[in-house]
């Protein structure tokens, strides 16, 4: 039998994986490093395989280090809900060291024993199917993809259409640039002789002839055109009245809080909020701001982000408008649970819009008399204008809420500054824990009936 090892580094990788759907692995090997214990990327990958449905083997790396704690790993996986066999569980664990070459063996033997288990078969007598793990343009080569071929056994000449490009099998090469006849299930090679670079996750199948493998890449590209334009953002309304229609009976959701003990009352309130009929089901939590993965696992799975006194970096921003997924910001807790419950019960009250006015950027900080003291700011986008509603925030997380007090230009008092210029504001509520580097945001709100 071939084990293939797909390595994914650190867990953006993992997420945009399962992001397009593509479930190629059959077993994830979990690596722990023994002397540091679980690290928030290993958090997270757990939560992707346990979304993904995929078995798990914890493999618990740096055994040689005489600092290295294996029992203190298992412990700290039993908080995550992964009960290896030792504590009682169904987890397989080894531990390992990868530099003197330790435990392999066993590792090797424990995937084995899994995929019996799984009875991981495939037939190679029959017409190749597979999955991209990663495509590029080659200068030379032309459209290049990495291919994870699944069922049958691809050979050069064969006509496939990948995703919504087709092809012809010009050339195949392993891992080792040597060029092959043919590749079986379970062999990953790079295809040469695609119309185009396909995407991470697409599927390949071969079919007869190059006129149908024509016709079936413009329909896709032409289902993708159609799904762009018509995909509508995820919200907690819209979501709501799509489980009412289909009957589903779990809500996903993702939860960013600003500290641990926030992040616990939130999801167990959130649990508590579950009927019979509907069950909010939390993907991943996790405590500071919103990441590029935290989007990426959202837009996985349809669900949006449930952010509590914390805000999403420029990226993640960037991600979430891209795949469409719902950012929801809150700072009451009791908000946040009425506005789950009120959509699980369909009785929607009014929504609160908020509208970005203005960034800035904190520059530094002076004493302004019996104001306390005032910020030297830098507005990166949008206006800044006296009396709008703001925030600050440093590392993404919110330390304040509140309003512009009083800004000025140049020792004069103004109404608003615009992007590009510089200003002094003071805060209401004496607000003074203000530092050079922390970010301003002013916001309006607007109150809106909802329509379902």
């Amino acid at each position: 039998s071939r084990i293939t090892f797909l390595d994914t580094p650190g867990h953006e990788a993992f997420s945009e994986m399962r992001a397009r759907g593509a479930n190629v692995t059959d077993i994830v090997v979990l690596v722990v490093a023994a002397d540091d214990g679980l690290m928030p990327q290993t958090i997270e990958a757990i939560n992707h395989t346990k979304a993904a449905g995929v078995p798990m083997i914890v493999a618990i790396n740096k055994i040689d280090k005489p600092e290295a704690n294996a029992q203190r790993i298992r412990e700290r996986l039993l908080e995550h809900e992964v009960v290896v066999e030792e504590m009682g569980g169904d987890t397989q664990d080894v531990e390992v060291s990868a530099t003197k070459k330790t435990g392999l063996d066993a590792l090797i033997e424990k995937i084995q024993l899994q995929a019996e288990l799984l009875e991981l078969r495939a037939n190679p007598d029959r017409d190749a199917e597979g999955t991209v793990i990663e495509a590029k343009l080659d200068k030379g080569r032309g459209p290049v993809a990495t291919v994870l071929v699944t069922r049958g056994t691809l050979k050069v000449g064969d006509v496939f259409v990948i995703g919504a490009e087709s092809g012809k099998v010009r050339a195949l090469v392993n891992d080792k640039g040597m060029q092959l006849k043919e590749a079986g299930p379970s062999m990953p090679v790079e295809i040469l002789g695609i119309t185009g670079v396909p995407q991470a996750g697409d599927p390949l199948q071969v079919v007869e002839n190059e006129a149908r493998a024509r016709e079936v890449a413009a329909y896709r590209a032409g289902v993708i055109q159609q799904k762009r334009t018509t995909n509508a953002p995820a919200s907690l309304d819209s979501m709501f009245s799509a489980l009412k229609e289909k009957q589903a009976i779990e809500f996903p959701l993702v939860v960013k809080a600003d500290t641990q003990g926030t992040v616990e009352a939130i999801v167990g309130a959130i649990n508590k909020i579950s009927t019979d009929l509907i069950k909010a089901r939390v993907l991943h939590s996790g405590v500071g701001g919103i990441t590029e993965s935290d989007v990426t696992l959202a837009g996985a799975s349809g669900a949006p982000i449930i952010g509590f006194n914390v805000r999403a970096n420029a990226k993640a921003r960037e991600i979430a408008e891209r795949q469409k997924v719902a950012l929801k910001y809150y700072d009451v807790i009791y908000e946040l649970t009425d506005e789950i419950r009120a959509g699980m019960a369909g009785e929607l009250g009014p929504e609160a819009f908020e509208t970005v006015v203005g960034r800035a950027e904190i520059r530094e900080v002076f004493s302004a008399g019996k104001h306390g003291r005032a910020a030297g700011l830098l507005v990166t986008e949008g206006v800044i204008r006296k009396a709008l509603k703001a925030r600050i925030t440093r590392d993404d997380v919110i330390i304040y809420t509140g309003e512009i007090a009083s800004l000025r230009r140049f020792k004069d008092d103004v109404a608003e500054v615009r992007a590009g210029l510089e200003c002094g504001v003071t805060f209401s509520q004496n607000f003074t824990d203000i530092k050079a580097g922390d970010f301003l945001e002013t916001f309006e709100v607007e109150l809106r009936e909802r329509t379902l």
